[in-house]
């Protein structure tokens, strides 16, 4: 992988990781026009590769929302109790995906990690987003809460939608976003929860694929490597720190974007580009482009 490449490939994890359009895809079409990831050891290191450099908007979410991480550090002191309970709250939304994804990633590793399913995914989330934005276009959720009042087992609500999102394509963000206006949270409300729980489970996901032992490698290939050790073997450190300081930018901007966007015209914009996108994986799959296809 080239540093041009990587480059290429950190701008879009960024800024396709927080909206919600499902960064998955994306990274699939580009990492296929690219040539990455084509043979079966370097596939690895290439899905690797995507997860890592989440770190990069990991970060920037990270620093955008400094002030809340540091509310949460000091109720963990025990200065600051609002603090504490969105503490709490991470956790209770976390839980769900991190149960889920131990007992069942390798299936939705198997059966649902091919190019079809994700662009039913997009289609599918699409027009899960225009009933939602009408909905809420006409008073729905107008009268949503601040996220001080979030309780216990709204987040927990919001972590078993989160748990839809481990069909690729679906969109993290999408599911916890919308799951907040359905459980009571104004707007902003919910897109800053699903950006701090994003903290939990990106983080949790970029590290398990960092030191989780590589499968079904040729034998000239040492299975014990983590994803992270394969992937600098395979790339070295030049395009991984290109990778994630392009995210991390990216992955700034577009959250700042996005937040005031949603403040202002709503969610329905990433419906129809959601839709749009399904119909452009439906002909790729049609016209074998690139191979997608065949998955």
């Amino acid at each position: 992988m080239n540093p041009w490449q990587a480059l290429v490939l950190g701008l879009i994890e960024g800024v396709t990781e927080y909206l919600p359009v499902s960064s998955t895809g994306h990274l699939i079409v580009a990492q296929r026009m690219m040539g990455i990831g084509l043979a079966p050891e370097d596939k690895a290191a290439a899905d690797c590769f995507a997860i890592c450099i989440q770190g990069g908007a990991i970060a920037a979410v990270l620093g955008l929302y400094w002030p809340r991480v540091r509310q949460m550090i000091l109720g963990l002191l025990g200065k600051d109790k609002e603090g504490l309970h969105l503490f709490f709250a991470i956790v209770a939304g976390f839980l769900p995906a991190a149960v889920i994804g131990i007992i069942a990633n390798d299936w939705i590793e198997q059966k649902l990690f091919h190019f079809q399913w994700i662009a039913w995914a997009w289609f599918v989330g699409g027009v899960g987003i225009l009933g939602v934005d009408r909905w809420m276009k006409k008073g729905g959720g107008s009268e949503g809460a601040e996220l001080a009042r979030i309780t216990l087992k709204m987040a927990f609500l919001i972590g078993l939608m989160q748990c839809l999102a481990m069909w690729p394509g679906t969109s993290r963000s999408l599911m916890t976003i919308i799951a907040g206006v359905l459980v009571g949270l104004r707007l902003g409300a919910a897109v800053e929860f699903s950006f701090l729980l994003g903290l939990a489970t990106l983080g949790a996901a970029t590290a398990k694929k960092a030191v989780w032992p590589v499968e079904g490698l040729e034998p000239e290939f040492d299975k014990a490597f983590g994803g992270a050790l394969l992937m600098w073997e395979r790339y070295g450190f030049l395009p991984l720190a290109v990778g994630i300081v392009a995210a991390t930018i990216s992955a700034a901007v577009a959250v700042k974007w996005m937040v005031g966007y949603l403040n202002r015209r709503g969610l329905g914009v990433f419906g129809w580009y959601r839709i749009a996108a399904a119909l452009a994986a439906a002909l790729m799959i049609a016209t074998n482009f690139l191979g997608l296809g065949a998955g």
